[in-house]
């Protein structure tokens, strides 16, 4: 297909119906990712009840999957700009079903480390595609920022909608039915997909450079390997001798991108001060959340004593705040500003994590319930900008490239954020005091998590497990309070930060003419 062709036919899609139906098929895709990302963690007692794995095999089983993806993302969507996004997305969807069934039969704890790793480069596929395509479906700009809203808005709902879908299936069945839920999605997906999503990709794409996907695969994965091993042990050499290397092998990409005619990654992007603003204002504003999205479900459930359907009913008010601030978000940045809507919406979330400083054991449910509701509108304004912002800052033909940007900002502000805050919490955590009569050996399995003082105390006549209990939720709640007032902090300044770095910055209102 010659590039006039594709340009008469991507005209052709942009004037049909059909690009909803497309845009209703690119947000399960969506959807399914935000669910798989959370119900792991509901998960994991049952699975390692089940496999057995070590504290380190358990630890990969978690981040396994998050560090195939930071590291892929940028490879994957520069790689759907060259060989076509349409096609990159179905393949990768398809491999997600295959490999979900792989995840929910996995008889090993080895088994399970390579079903995530699998899982992940299936997950790196996903997401860029899904945003680059909206960019090329929708050549209205309003059009593409109530879709925008919509694919922000499926994020949200997904990562809420887990917890409770988990909830639901581990007071049912197996483990292993949290992984088989991702079948029909994708099958629904592929099917429609074939039909009704239109293929897009630059024309003039010029060779993948392979060196350049190694050395960003390798650089992204050392330093978030670097920065979570950093939470979890402290500095140790292994940790030094990943930074090191991590550091090394992005310095060499970048230097890379600038040398190829044809770069993975165009660094010019980031010459655009509307790009560069928004996706560091994406990257703090996770980086600043992942307290409480870490957290916050082990608060309800080992506080508060909820059931894990009851915790993930209880986290609603976030995402229904995302869903309807994100479908209105463009319209506002219109109305009043990009910079306004941001910052604004950045300073609301910032807001609402510094009142939740004064959490304590007994905090009623209204008043944790409008933190998380503010919460919500406050990113879901702030994340769909910010996307409509990256999207429109560049090419149509480098719209993989950009997406993956985005989301890698997403991955990389989760990283840190986790190894930040939960430093901080753990560090906290660790120091309570040990009631008297508590053995030395149940103590110390206490004050590793809150999940093992729990564990401890079913073993402890009832006395000394209920104050072994109440000095152990007493020290979370701490470490909990001073992480909401971090990333408090974090938001408030990245509020500001938004507000100048996005000054003059306007979405788009033209019509595109492809």
């Amino acid at each position: 297909m010659t590039g006039t062709e594709q340009r008469t036919q991507e005209a052709d899609i942009a004037r049909r119906p059909g690009r909803w139906l497309a845009l209703a098929v690119l947000v399960l895709a969506v959807l399914l990712v935000a669910v798989d990302a959370t119900v792991l963690g509901l998960a994991t007692p049952y699975l390692s009840e089940d496999l057995k794995p070590s504290g380190t095999q358990l630890l990969w089983i978690g981040d396994v999957y998050s560090f195939v993806i930071a590291g892929l993302l940028v490879s994957m969507g520069s790689l759907g700009d060259r060989i076509g996004r349409k096609k990159l997305l179905l393949t990768g969807a398809t491999a997600f079903g295959a490999v979900s069934v792989l995840n929910a039969y996995a008889t090993t704890p080895e088994m399970m480390i390579a079903a995530r790793a699998l899982l992940g480069v299936a997950g790196a596929t996903l997401m860029p595609s899904t945003l680059a395509l909206i960019r090329n479906l929708f050549h209205d700009p309003r059009e593409r920022s109530f879709a925008i809203g919509i694919w922000g808005a499926m994020a949200s709902a997904g990562a809420a909608v887990g917890p409770v879908v988990g909830g639901f299936l581990l007071e049912h069945f197996w483990w292993g039915s949290v992984f088989l839920i991702n079948l029909p999605v994708m099958a629904v997906l592929v099917v429609v997909g074939l039909k009704y999503i239109p293929e897009s990709k630059n024309p003039a794409p010029g060779p993948w450079d392979l060196p350049s996907v190694a050395t960003s695969l390798v650089g992204m994965i050392a330093v978030v390997y670097a920065i979570k091993e950093a939470a979890a042990h402290g500095a140790r050499a292994d940790v030094f001798a990943a930074a090191a290397v991590g550091a090394g092998a992005l310095v060499w990409f970048v230097r890379r991108q600038l040398r190829l005619p044809a770069p993975l990654l165009d660094m010019r992007l980031f010459q655009h001060r509307g790009f560069s603003g928004a996706v560091l204002a994406d990257l703090l504003t996770i980086l600043g959340l992942s307290g409480l999205i870490f957290f916050l479900s082990q608060f309800l459930q080992l506080v508060q004593g909820r059931s894990p359907l009851e915790a993930g009913l209880a986290e609603l008010p976030a995402a229904l705040g995302a869903v309807g601030a994100g479908l209105l978000a463009g319209i506002a940045a219109r109305r009043f500003s990009v910079r306004s809507v941001v910052a604004g919406g950045l300073a609301a979330v910032g807001l609402a994590l510094a009142a939740l400083t004064v959490l304590d054991r007994t905090t009623g449910y209204p008043m944790l319930g409008v933190s998380l509701l503010v919460v919500g509108v406050g990113a879901g304004l702030a994340f769909t900008v910010t996307a409509d912002v990256i999207l429109s800052s560049v090419p149509k033909e480098q719209a993989g490239a950009a997406s993956a940007v985005s989301e890698t900002a997403y991955e990389l502000g989760a990283a840190l954020g986790i190894a930040l805050l939960g430093s901080v919490v753990t560090g906290v955590y660790r120091d309570f005091p040990t009631p008297p009569g508590v053995p030395a050996g149940t103590a110390a399995a206490a004050h590793e998590s809150l999940g093992g003082a729990v564990e401890a105390a079913k073993v402890l006549p009832e006395r000394s497990a209920e104050a072994l209990l109440t000095a152990a939720q007493h020290a979370f709640v701490e470490g909990l309070r001073i992480a909401a007032g971090f990333g408090a902090a974090v938001l408030l300044a990245t509020a500001v930060a938004a507000w100048f770095l996005l000054r003059g910055q306007r979405l788009e209102e033209g019509v595109e003419h492809p």
